[in-house]
């Protein structure tokens, strides 16, 4: 049985889960590390986060090194938030119990893998986890919609709430009938323009907005967070196109007027089609 100095020094293939156990472990321990010592699980949020952003980015561009990386960035935090678990006076957990946890999950919620549950296609393997899962949580008289998305983004909990109820039957007969509400929904924000920036209506109907537009991409079977993450790199690229051509006439974005922008940004449209 290997030490705890010669584990985090192993470089056994099948035993680096173990390794990396070891060196948190070490890194949390008194002459570890100060940084790694002063955290606790509310300030490593913005961590989590962020490293799982960064995961995502690199499986969008398909950078198979960068995702390994990034992927190892995710688990530090499950290991890091484990062994802060692991120190806990009261309610102490580790990441042996949180494996089991999950392992049970899966086996309960895989009956048409794991038992006699004769599922066999995708919809109605998802129709029996949110069965189960509310079955679990013995949620099953609460609101149908309790705890939907809880703790996501905004974007991502709208997809989440739409799909769900969708689910139920709560939902248009036809992509026109979304088109229909989003033109509605248009008008109710263009209404609102000769409000104050600060008038609750404002926010109110372009969030309405916002939400149907999530529904159709819902029913369009696009993801909202792909699809605005698209829009955004679209934009920026011809941005730089249009910066590009400025700078070539020799002018800035601060003296460029409204006009050479838009000429600028006509032709960053034309040179990305062609």
């Amino acid at each position: 049985m290997m030490t705890d100095e010669e584990m985090i020094h192993c470089r056994v293939p099948e035993r680096q889960l173990e390794r990396a156990i070891a060196i948190m472990h070490r890194l949390r321990a008194p002459g570890g590390c100060p940084w790694d010592a002063e955290q606790t699980h509310e300030s490593l949020i913005s961590n989590l986060l962020e490293e799982s952003y960064e995961c995502i980015d690199a499986i969008r561009a398909n950078d198979r090194p960068h995702m390994r990386e990034e992927l190892g960035d995710v688990l530090l935090q499950v290991l890091f938030h484990a062994e802060l678990a692991a120190e806990a006076e009261q309610d102490a957990f580790d990441i042996n119990d949180i494996a089991c946890e999950l392992s049970d999950k899966l086996v309960r919620r895989h009956p048409h893998v794991f038992a006699s549950s004769a599922v066999n296609d995708t919809e109605g393997v998802l129709t029996q986890w949110d069965a189960i899962k509310r079955k679990e949580q013995s949620i099953e008289d609460k609101p149908y919609l309790k705890n939907c998305g809880k703790g996501l983004p905004a974007l991502l909990r709208a997809a989440k709430i739409t799909k769900k109820v969708a689910k139920v039957g709560f939902d248009w007969p036809d992509h026109a009938g979304v088109i229909d509400k989003i033109r509605e929904e248009t008008d109710e924000v263009a209404a609102t323009l000769p409000l104050e920036d600060t008038d609750p209506h404002v926010e109110e109907e372009l969030g309405d907005l916002l939400f149907c537009t999530v529904n159709l991409c819902r029913r369009r079977g696009i993801d909202p967070e792909v699809a605005l993450d698209a829009a955004n790199r679209k934009f920026e690229r011809r941005f730089n196109s249009l910066e590009k051509t400025l700078k070539d006439q020799g002018i800035s974005l601060q003296d460029a007027t409204t006009e050479q922008m838009e000429e600028a940004w006509q032709l960053a449209k034309q040179e990305e089609r062609s």
